[in-house]
């Protein structure tokens, strides 16, 4: 077997066999809010390293991530395209329980559905005046998912 090989099956093996890193653990006061607030407020990275001001926004826990379903002209988009994913996540107020995570733009239709079926429920009043833009949003990309990861 040619050494080149010998070395890429090696790597290979080895990445099959080693943990997969685990998202950053949330504490329980931290999780709990999210399971059952309303809002979240994101402060995502300007280019000098401060934070922006909390925008309130509506969201989904799910599988220890946050997400939410937003404009790709956003501040929060084009800061997370500009190379500056991090972003301070306040749960139920400005001031709530806070935490810092990293985000990303997951191309997941799968993941918008459960996302539009959870606003459903989590909002019931406020859907009937958003669901069709933000169905439509996805559709067409006037909408862009958005998956933030707690930071470790």
């Amino acid at each position: 077997m040619p050494k080149r090989l010998m070395h890429a099956s090696a790597a290979l093996l080895l990445c099959l066999l080693l943990p997969w890193p685990a998202p950053a653990a949330l504490s329980p006061d931290i999780q709990k809010a999210l399971e059952s607030g309303q809002f979240v407020y994101i402060s995502s990275t300007r280019k000098d390293g401060s934070l922006s001001r909390p925008a309130e926004i509506w969201y989904m826990y799910h599988d220890g991530a946050v997400y939410v379903g937003t404009r790709p002209n956003s501040w929060r988009v084009r800061r997370i395209k500009a190379g500056r994913p991090d972003a301070k996540i306040a749960v139920g107020k400005v001031d709530g329980p806070s935490f810092t995570a990293t985000g990303s733009l997951p191309n997941d239709p799968a993941m918008q559905e459960l996302l539009l079926k959870e606003y459903a429920k989590k909002y019931p009043q406020g859907w009937e005046t958003h669901e069709q833009s933000f169905r439509q949003g996805f559709k067409d990309g006037s909408r862009v998912l958005v998956k933030y990861v707690p930071k470790s």
